[in-house]
């Protein structure tokens, strides 16, 4: 999938500037202060810029039971749809990560990290909620 153009211009209209600085400029929010952090609602999370659908409610994770460093942000063990996201090395702040972003329109997500869990790797997708618009499953957004 390319990413569709994005005007700039406008989504700095569209967003506030903390949406704006981690979804078009690989930011972070802060820790334990986005919206979807303990959302157990049944539904389908898209990405706040283009609507491409990301994630589902069932493959949240409760991340309070995850590594200390992965804690405060939305996780998933997976996509909803693969194809939707892709990932790419990411170096900053002298870490090794791998960043994941929307293939559509090529926005920040967040992160993604192996986690041992009862003994097992597991995929641990850390993405920030500003970058997220939750829809519920009755189809009416939040």
């Amino acid at each position: 999938m390319e990413p569709t153009d994005v005007n700039e211009e406008e989504l700095k209209k569209k967003l506030s500037p903390e949406e704006y600085e981690v979804l078009r400029e690989g930011g972070t929010e802060t820790p334990f202060s986005g919206e979807y952090l303990s959302m157990k609602e049944p539904g389908v999370y898209r990405c706040k810029v283009c609507g491409n659908v990301l994630f589902t409610s069932e493959q949240k994770l409760d991340s309070s039971k995850s590594e200390p460093g992965l804690q405060g942000w939305p996780s998933f063990s997976n996509p909803a749809v693969a194809e939707n996201i892709g990932t790419r090395p990411d170096d900053s702040y002298g870490m090794r990560r791998t960043e994941l972003f929307c293939k559509k329109c090529g926005s920040h997500l967040g992160h993604i990290f192996d986690e041992k869990v009862d003994g097992k790797t597991q995929k641990h997708y850390c993405v920030n909620s500003v970058c997220l618009e939750f829809e519920k499953k009755d189809g009416h957004k939040n």
